[in-house]
């Protein structure tokens, strides 16, 4: 893989911080082939329930991620919409909905073999 393209690592992960990359630091990343940024609900409208919306997981196909990881929260409380899985399974995108240590040790597995993207809550 390029490069350019590939994800970018998450060097660490505990409560209320993420430090990817060259040591940029969120609460909330969106991870993809080439960077990452923040991850604001508030642009989508995410809550915990019902959870992760298509929105959401829209820029990271958007930016040719083919392996999707959705991370639930330390303690599983993020939700995922069937609206958000449908619409991966529509776009035949692999994906995975893990608690946020397995996600994030997953991502780092498999970013460097396939475009992957994912979205990271630090928190609950």
């Amino acid at each position: 893989m390029d490069i350019k393209t590939e994800s970018p690592k998450i060097n660490s992960i505990e409560w209320g911080k993420i430090n990817v990359g060259d040591n940029h630091i969120y609460k909330d990343a969106k991870l993809f082939p080439g960077g990452s940024r923040e991850w604001d609900w508030n642009e989508t409208g995410t809550h915990h329930q019902p959870g992760i919306q298509p929105a959401d997981v829209e820029e990271l196909v958007d930016k040719n991620a083919q392996v999707i990881i959705l991370s639930k929260g330390f303690h599983k409380r993020l939700q995922v919409c069937d609206e958000t899985v449908d619409f991966l399974k529509e776009n035949e995108i692999t994906f995975h909905i893990l608690e946020t240590g397995k996600a994030a040790e997953k991502y780092n597995d498999i970013r460097k073999e396939n475009p992957t993207g994912a979205l990271i809550h630090s928190t609950c």
